[in-house]
């Protein structure tokens, strides 16, 4: 197994004055985009991609991970308990949206179990729990089934209340901000499937958009400014990095790239 880990190269930020002039407020101080990255793939797994921009980013990084091994939706229990393991008990897995740590045993549609969340709704293109977009596990996540519910097919925006068992997500009418340890992940997940599935091999051609009213069968899912910003403000963590990992190793043997180099967001976006 290659080691997937990545130096990151820090560009400077410009701080706000210490001297504030009488009368004006300090600047907001805002997250830095995404800091370049080298990986162990860079030379291997991503050598097409590698100093490409915009649109030829994209469509090499879709040549890259389109090729895959799909999971039937049943097998989803299964690997989800592998590849969200609690870091903290082997016996657990860890939900998304409210950070509770659960029995892996509590798997099913019944209060007080988790279930099969897909981060990219599944009705944004229709594309059910066939095998494809509907049991990737680079957007499959366990959740608490209250929860899954709660967000539903909602985009995702900035706002909302809390609810039971929220881990600090919030929601409201039209749109479900997850907790802030889990919103760049979140965004990556998003954006691999904006690469992932270009409508090249019978599914929809999914896009970001930066809309919060979508759904009804179109293939869009926002709001991408507000995912850029996430990827940015929380970068990918040690649980993020061994999850990828997991499914390239073991299950799909394809890569999120975005977790990888976060830095292709901005890149392509």
């Amino acid at each position: 197994m290659q080691s997937s880990s990545r130096v990151r190269r820090w560009k400077p930020v410009a701080l706000a004055t210490a001297a504030v002039l009488a009368g004006l407020a300090t600047p907001a101080l805002t997250a830095p985009p995404a800091a370049a990255t080298t990986t162990a793939y860079d030379a291997t797994y991503y050598k097409n991609a590698i100093g490409k921009s915009g649109t030829n980013l994209k469509s090499a990084l879709h040549t890259i991970i389109k090729p895959q091994t799909k999971l039937s939706y049943s097998a989803l229990w299964e690997a989800l308990k592998v590849t969200d393991q609690d870091p903290s008990n082997s016996n657990n897995v860890k939900l998304l949206y409210s950070g509770i740590s659960r029995s892996k045993s509590l798997n099913g549609g019944n209060s007080g179990n988790w279930n099969r969340e897909h981060v990219w709704a599944q009705s944004h293109g229709d594309f059910g729990t066939s095998a494809g977009p509907g049991t990737d596990l680079h957007h499959l996540r366990p959740e608490d089934v209250t929860v899954n519910a709660v967000r539903g097919n909602k985009d995702f925006d900035n706002g909302g209340s809390s609810f039971t068992n929220s881990g600090g997500s919030l929601t409201d009418s039209n749109s479900f901000e997850p907790r802030d340890a889990v919103k760049g992940d979140v965004a990556r997940m998003i954006l691999y499937m904006a690469v992932r599935y270009e409508g090249d091999d019978g599914w929809p051609n999914l896009e970001p958009n930066d809309a919060v009213t979508n759904g009804g069968g179109n293939p869009y899912h926002g709001r991408l400014s507000v995912l850029k910003q996430w990827n940015d403000e929380d970068p990918p963590d040690a649980f993020e990095e061994r999850r990828n990992q997991v499914i390239y190793d073991t299950y799909q043997h394809n890569r999120n790239p975005f977790i990888d180099h976060p830095e292709w967001v901005e890149a392509i976006w």
